[in-house]
């Protein structure tokens, strides 16, 4: 399991980034919100959108997430 954050702030597109807690990409901590242990990114992006409608799995560390 890991634990997963949706950045705060959107991609120029409108999305708000699901990232893993290793990400390369990974929000400041300021800019973050924490979505809790999950066992796959899936889960993450549906909790994602209980803040932001408009959630995606980042490239990098959720790519099976990640819609482009």
């Amino acid at each position: 399991m890991y634990r997963y954050y949706v950045n705060r702030n959107a991609e120029g597109n409108g999305d708000h980034e699901v990232h893993k807690e290793d990400c390369t990409f990974l929000p400041k901590a300021e800019n973050r919100i924490d979505l809790g242990m999950h066992t796959n990114c899936q889960s993450a992006v549906i909790k994602a959108k209980d803040f932001y409608n408009q959630s995606n799995g980042c490239y990098y560390c959720s790519d099976e997430c990640h819609t482009g």
